[in-house]
């Protein structure tokens, strides 16, 4: 590594001309962390949408698919431990893929980082405005009101709405999210466990019940690759967000580690939530494709809405409440990493300066943090219109986002630290093995679910001129922000001239 980087911070700032960006320090502890992010992978949510089209694609082997899908993301989130506590800085990917392979990679590694929370935050949108109405209904004991989700014009209002106090509540700081983050994760994981309490002890009365066997552990009983790629996909949608925690780490106690530490805690939490909560539903609901079974098309979207009251009976409202909390939750602490983002992109010099503009009163990212609302809320509205559903294929087009900057990043790890991997046995399996198997497999999936998706029958059905909407989405975004980047080219030439961020640019200060 270059001697430069481990300089004191006030002599690199000096002789690298590298400011602060005016986010206020030390506001996080490892706690506060892991909350964040658990709220902003939502358990509650993610299983919702992404338990059927799973089981629809490996069938009984859910199981082993989510286990399969954590191992890259365990070797990703310890690339991102390495390259944090080197170099802490909240643009992460863009950041980091900027020092290890120069301006024009780093550029699209944010651009794909960009792009994921964008399309995540319109699906969070969405399924908080399906269970606001189901709650509603649930409560007044007024069925038809649950409809009202139904109705485009009223659903998107709704959504605009929603984005609006997430970003409000985002503009006014960490120490307001953080509160707000307690209480709303603390409820949906209680009730989650309530859950998987009360299908464990009643399963065998229902009647689409199947007893746990350990063959749902069993990789080799899945038929193709592509089943196995697409579940990975899908799996690896239900994990993501742990990355919002090196977002943070200019804002924590101890960025340089605590950051890494939280995120990798983060991951490791949130699989066993998921392996308990996807074995108790499994064989309560079975894999049918009729009734509450999870493979029946009609329970896709929302599984937890045909799950609740069979599995919680009277205490079903709570099930609705734990989703609409655990999307609400998400949507609001998901602006954290867009909006740091753009913060980011633009102090270096890859964004117009606009984007840099930090709230006086708050420390915050204002103006990015508004353009992530308004480009979120935007994107929400044009699928709702042109996509059969709007959930399934933003998930699916997200699985593919995921990929492509997650890998990056792993990859850009191997190489960032490519002249010492082989000074010490840790340093070997770290910013070696672990990132490039991590990188190697998320890109493999990338590239098959890509082939996949050009099919219109992939995701919903939704096409455009005969391609399928998932690839539209999913390539066609990364090549929106090809066309982008020529743009800021010329536009902002310094940063791709590498005058803002080289390989030798130290990181700000962390403060301990």
């Amino acid at each position: 590594m270059s001697q430069t980087i481990r300089r004191s911070g006030n002599e690199a700032a000096e002789s690298h001309d590298i400011s602060g960006k005016g986010l206020k320090t030390g506001q996080l502890g490892l706690l506060a962390v892991v909350v964040l992010g658990i709220s902003t992978i939502a358990p509650a949510y993610t299983l919702t949408g992404a338990l059927g089209p799973t089981v629809n694609e490996v069938g009984l082997q859910l199981p082993v698919i989510f286990l399969i899908g954590f191992i890259p993301m365990i070797l990703v989130s310890l690339a991102y431990r390495e390259l944090n506590a080197d170099s802490p800085d909240s643009g992460t990917t863009f950041t980091w893929v900027t020092k290890a392979f120069g301006p024009w990679v780093g550029w699209m590694g944010g651009w794909g980082l960009l792009a994921a929370n964008i399309i995540v935050l319109s699906n969070l949108a969405g399924v908080a405005v399906d269970f606001f109405y189901l709650f509603l209904a649930q409560a007044t004991g007024s069925p038809e009101l649950a409809d009202l989700a139904s109705n485009k014009l009223l659903n998107v209002a709704t959504c605009f709405v929603f984005v609006a106090l997430a970003v409000w509540i985002s503009y006014r700081g960490l120490h307001t999210t953080k509160i707000v983050q307690y209480g709303l994760v603390g409820f949906q994981l209680l009730v989650l466990g309530l859950f998987v309490g009360m299908a464990f002890a009643n399963w065998s009365t229902s009647e689409t019940a199947v007893p746990f066997s350990w063959d749902w552990f069993d990789v080799t009983k899945i038929e193709t690759f592509g089943q196995i790629a697409a579940g990975i996909s899908l799996s690896i949608f239900v994990y993501w967000g742990w990355d919002v925690c090196l977002t943070v780490n200019e804002e924590t106690a101890n960025g340089k580690k605590t950051a890494g530490l939280a995120g990798t805690l983060t991951a490791v939490i949130v699989l066993g939530i998921y392996l308990l909560v996807t074995i108790a539903t499994m064989m309560f609901a079975g894999v049918g494709d009729t009734g509450i079974g999870l493979n029946n098309a009609d329970n896709h979207a929302n599984v937890f809405t045909a799950l609740a009251s069979p599995v919680m009976g009277p205490f079903a409202i709570l099930m609705s409440l734990a989703v609409l909390s655990s999307s609400a939750a998400s949507l609001q602490s998901t602006f954290t990493s867009p909006s740091r983002s753009l913060l980011a992109m633009a102090h270096y010099g890859a964004l117009p300066e606009r984007f840099s503009h930090m709230s006086k009163k708050f420390s915050t990212p204002g103006f990015a943090t508004i353009a992530a609302g308004v480009l979120s809320a935007g994107f929400y509205a044009v699928m709702h219109v042109i996509s059969e559903n709007v959930l399934n294929d933003t998930i699916l087009a997200l699985g593919l986002m995921i990929c492509f900057y997650y890998g990056l990043t792993a990859i850009a790890c191997v190489w960032y630290f490519r002249n010492s991997v082989f000074s010490s046995a840790r340093n070997f399996f770290l910013r070696l093995v672990c990132p490039l198997f991590g990188g190697v497999g998320l890109f493999v999936v990338f590239l098959q679910t890509a082939v996949d998706s050009w099919a219109p029958e992939f995701g919903s059905g939704s096409e455009i001129f005969g391609v399928g909407l998932v690839f539209v989405l999913g390539i066609g975004i990364l090549a929106l922000g090809a066309v982008v980047m020529l743009i800021m080219s010329r536009v902002r030439p310094g940063f791709f001239r590498g005058e803002t961020i080289r390989k030798d640019t130290p990181a700000l200060v962390v403060p301990e």
